[in-house]
């Protein structure tokens, strides 16, 4: 199992919960920075797979800062419940969601992705940024979101992968290995939270595995499509 901090005591729950903490205060520049906007595009391109679904609430699994749930209030009517780990992440998402007007429509709260605080069928619909790879068991996490889905529901998944192609492959691996460690290193002032971040991403199993373990949850007609030359997946999946 890939942790955040090699040296140190405690399970990947509780060590991922103290590196957000840890680099909350630089998290959304670098994200932004790191990926050179292209973020921005990912989020629009996962919402638009719960547009037509008029009413409703949505869950933000691992909401971080709250991006995905601002999006979500800004392309939908729905109303959207943000849950993460890291308080400290919360603190600056409830700060921007304020300044943006959308207090009455998102809600942040502390909460764990493999024990969600909520009862069966209580979601519309499910989005997850960035998050699934950090889950210390990604099919109880997955067991849980399917369900706290309402039957009919959607579950929208926006994840690193792995390109296979020459050269983005190799440009990818060298950023991702050698530039993305330094500059997060630099900024963050936390040595081990993007040298985790590629590793994470190596270890995780994307593609049609990632589809398996969807499956296995219960989720059905679980779709992958690969985005920016294979950089990111988009999955979803239903509930029946």
């Amino acid at each position: 199992m890939v942790i955040p901090y090699k040296d140190t005591q405690g399970s990947k729950k509780s060590q991922v919960r103290q590196m957000f903490d840890n680099i909350a205060f630089r998290y959304d520049f670098l994200n932004h920075f790191l990926s050179m906007g292209i973020d921005n595009f990912w989020r629009r391109k996962a919402i638009s797979k719960i547009k037509h679904i008029k009413s409703g609430i949505v869950l933000d699994v691992a909401t971080g800062t709250g991006d995905l749930a601002i999006t979500t209030a800004k392309r939908t009517k729905l109303d959207i419940i943000g849950i993460d780990l890291s308080e400290n992440m919360l603190s600056i998402g409830r700060e921007k969601i304020e300044k943006k007007g959308f207090a009455q429509r998102i809600k942040l709260q502390q909460g764990d992705s493999e024990g969600i605080q909520f009862p069966d069928a209580h979601f519309d619909a499910i989005t997850v940024a960035f998050g699934v790879r950090n889950f210390e068991n990604l099919d109880k996490g997955l067991s849980e979101m399917y369900r706290v889905l309402k039957p009919g529901g959607k579950v929208v998944v926006l994840e690193f992968s792995k390109p296979k192609y020459f050269p983005v492959k190799q440009i990818y691996y060298f950023y991702f290995r050698k530039i993305l460690p330094f500059i997060g290193r630099f900024i963050s002032k936390d040595r081990a939270a993007y040298t985790y971040l590629p590793e994470s991403v190596e270890s995780f199993p994307d593609g049609k595995a990632f589809l398996e373990h969807l499956t296995k949850a219960g989720f059905v007609q679980n779709t992958c499509k690969s985005m920016t030359f294979g950089i990111v997946n988009l999955y979803t999946g239903d509930k029946i």
